[in-house]
């Protein structure tokens, strides 16, 4: 260990910290768990990777960038973790195809603000401090996803370190397996260092939400899942309700949504079949510069948990699955839930083009609690009478909107057929599964 530490001295040019450091308390944490490593390295090179991983070889590893992983991944208790926040930049390299390479441990937040002046934008999530690579090689659910697809399928190139601290670079041409792979699996085959994204020209958007009296959940859900379904692919859009900050059973369902466009005739004939599905309470739709429409991220305190879980619904289960979900955010002990309409350009992309294998889903819904250990002790058993409710009406996992990772979360991200792939990968890629703090895929 100490010939290996001495090594690392030698080749490793970024931040080491170890407990007793000034920055330990802030470095050994992810943004929603706390975590004791024997020592965080922090890179501001490829190199500095190289030699991370390097060292890492036989240790339980973490590799973090944003750090927003609900199952706590970016940390660890007694092993290394590799922080990858120094290697951020956002470069335009083909400002004829828009092509934008990003570093591994960038922010959307970053991203957006560093494209504004290029008239550009990456079909992403919904929050500035979520973590580019976190999000991208679990999927990218965000406010262009109908019209522009999930984030990964704005990936064009990666640059990877893999288990053996060498570095490659993937793309449909080059190690077509390996880019198959890291578009829907995780970190299961190395670190991404780099990121080349397919970017679009945007406008102005507009972005906002519009409520309606929580009497009127079950006839506005549906008939905003109704309206989805032939909506323009401009128009993304969330409905929640049941937010405990709000009121719970008594808060409003809120259609959050943007329209992917300035032209405010054609936003208002695509806007306004949802505010006729009720009596609207609130409508704070405006038009703004895209990167305003990612939200600010929020800490928790240090007593508070948050526990998410997720699932698809198809095109036949959408009623079923409605139904039972607008009655459970009536009751006293309701989530928060949050439904996602996803479709449009997600489902135009083959099944098997990348191992996210939940391309045909209608829907996706998130149901959240937070709060001290108590509190989430008493939510749970009515949380799972909900899901119990559910699951004939359901399918698969969102693997960036949920807070286990157990076997059984890992079979429904990913189906039979897409594991046998990814395994085959893993092997090639990460034999000894190095990388296995993730949705992880034995090799």
């Amino acid at each position: 260990m100490t010939s290996a530490l001495e090594k690392l001295r030698q080749e490793f040019g970024g931040d080491i910290i170890q407990p007793g450091a000034a920055e330990y308390e802030s470095a050994s944490r992810s943004l929603l768990t706390p975590g004791s490593p024997a020592m965080v390295l922090r890179p501001r090179t490829v190199g500095d990777v190289c030699a991370a991983v390097t060292f890492a070889a036989g240790k339980v590893l973490s590799v973090r960038d944003g750090g927003h992983g609900f199952p706590g991944f970016g940390t660890n208790d007694g092993g290394l973790v590799i922080d990858l926040s120094g290697l951020a930049d956002v470069e335009v390299v083909d400002s004829e195809r828009h092509i934008v390479r990003i570093g591994g441990g960038a922010t959307w937040g970053q991203v957006a603000v560093a494209l504004a002046p290029h008239g550009l934008a990456i079909s992403a999530g919904d929050t500035k401090d979520v973590g580019v690579g976190g999000l991208t090689l679990a999927g990218g659910i965000g406010w262009k996803v109908r019209k522009y697809g999930l984030a990964l399928d704005g990936v064009v190139a990666a640059e990877v370190v893999t288990a053996d601290g060498e570095v490659v670079r993937t793309s449909a041409a080059e190690r077509p397996e390996l880019f198959w792979a890291i578009r829907g699996g995780g970190g299961n085959f190395g670190i991404v260092t780099a990121f080349d994204f397919a970017a679009h020209p945007t406008t102005d958007v507009f972005h906002g939400r519009i409520a309606f009296p929580a009497t009127e959940v079950a006839t506005v859900l549906n008939g905003w899942s109704d309206y989805m379904r032939t909506a323009p692919e401009e128009l993304t859009s969330v409905a929640s309700f049941a937010n405990p900050m709000a009121g719970g059973p008594k808060a409003p369902i809120e259609i959050h949504l943007v329209f992917d466009g300035d032209d405010e005739k054609r936003a208002a004939t695509v806007l306004d079949p949802i505010r006729e599905l009720g009596t609207v309470v609130d409508d704070d739709v405006a038009l703004k510069p895209y990167g305003e429409t990612l939200m600010d991220g929020v800490v928790p305190p240090p007593a508070v948990r948050i526990v998410n879980r997720s699932a698809f619904v198809d095109h036949d289960s959408v009623s079923d699955a409605l139904r039972i979900l607008a009655d459970a955010g009536a009751s006293e002990h309701a989530p928060l839930i949050a439904v996602r309409s996803v479709g449009g350009a997600v489902a135009r992309v083959p099944d098997d083009a990348t191992a996210y294998a939940h391309r045909q889903a209608e829907l996706m819904f998130v149901t959240t609690i937070a709060g001290p250990p108590p509190v989430l002790d008493a939510g749970r058993p009515p949380l799972e009478a909900l899901w119990a409710s559910l699951a004939p009406h359901t399918d698969g996992l969102y693997a960036n909107f949920t807070s286990s990772a157990t076997d059984e979360d890992v079979a429904a991200i990913y189906p039979p057929e897409t594991y046998r792939r990814l395994a085959a990968v893993k092997r090639q890629y990460d034999p000894d599964n190095l990388f296995a703090r993730n949705y992880n895929i034995r090799p």
